[in-house]
């Protein structure tokens, strides 16, 4: 007969460790206590607790930054399986009858990547949602939520730079991308393809190379991802793009071609504040996919 056990394991609160994966991924005590709509002390003692339960530490910390330790990095994966398999859970008891229109906004980049299969799931879970979407400049998207024509919206942003109303549910590395065997890195100035005015990647790849003092122009502008791969394609120019949207047909250029390192952006969610149960289901299940992207990467 075995003996009882003395000591037995310990429960992992889902919302502390939200929080846990919030400061992973925006690297900031701050950002993170914004994220999860608590003040950085409750985010502070909320940390302290999960680490004195695991009796590891999670985090590096110093002045500038916050960085995972090996430790930090192992739960971080357990985490987001976790959250999602919750979101998961709930999304089969908790569907309640709910019908109306969501006026949805993103960027054009998770419109093209992200967005189709998304809306395909939430079109199974709840028939009776439609969802008009409309894709255009964060900017834009920014100013639709504020005229309230959208209900919901996706912008980009950097991630310590979130506003207090604005969740981060994907935080992904920048980088410069060109066509595979291209030149255009070589030539002097470097031709640049970027977005419009106003954007998170244009201000940050700019900035960085302006910091490094690197000849650069820029060549192709456009605010559509399709012409922003046509420009690296066409070995016109390089361009800043999420990691994960960098394909076979590309490369990533970097260091060793004595190009700058990009800071990490950041998708947020804008949600008007007086939603209804059409838009907070169509908000849950954005949070819920993105979750299942992060784990999956």
């Amino acid at each position: 007969m075995n003996a009882p056990l003395n000591h037995p394991t310990p429960l992992l609160e889902l919302d502390v460790l939200r929080t846990f994966v919030a400061i992973a991924e925006t690297q900031s005590f701050t950002s993170a206590a914004n994220a999860v709509f608590r003040t950085p002390s409750a985010v502070s003692m909320q940390i302290k607790k999960l680490e004195e339960q695991l009796g590891r530490s999670l985090f590096q910390r110093d002045p500038r930054s916050v960085t995972l330790t090996p430790d930090g990095e192992m739960l971080l994966g357990f985490a987001r399986r976790l959250l999602a398999i919750n979101r998961e859970a709930v999304s089969k008891f908790v569907t309640p009858d709910i019908a109306g229109v969501v006026r949805l906004g993103a960027p054009d980049d998770v419109g093209e990547r992200i967005l189709p299969d998304v809306l395909k799931r939430f079109a199974v879970s709840h028939p009776d949602i439609m969802v008009d979407v409309v894709i255009d400049l964060t900017v834009n998207l920014m100013r639709r939520m504020e005229s309230r024509t959208l209900d919901l919206t996706l912008v980009t942003c950097d991630t310590a730079a979130a506003a207090a109303d604005e969740e981060i549910v994907l935080v992904e590395p920048l980088v410069w991308a060109g066509a595979r065997g291209g030149s255009a890195w070589l030539r002097q100035p470097i031709p640049v393809s970027v977005w419009e005015e106003g954007c998170v990647w244009r201000a940050g790849a700019l900035e960085a190379m302006e910091r490094s003092g690197i000849s650069h122009r820029v060549a192709y502008m456009s605010s559509h991802t399709s012409g922003q791969r046509a420009a690296i394609m066409a070995d016109l120019a390089i361009a800043p793009l999420p990691r994960s949207f960098v394909g076979n047909d590309m490369c990533v250029l970097g260091e060793r071609e004595g190009l700058p390192a990009l800071r990490n952006y950041a998708l947020a969610m804008k949600v008007r504040p007086d939603a209804g149960p059409a838009v907070l289901a169509a908000a849950d299940h954005m949070r819920a996919a993105f979750e299942q992207l992060a784990a999956q990467a």
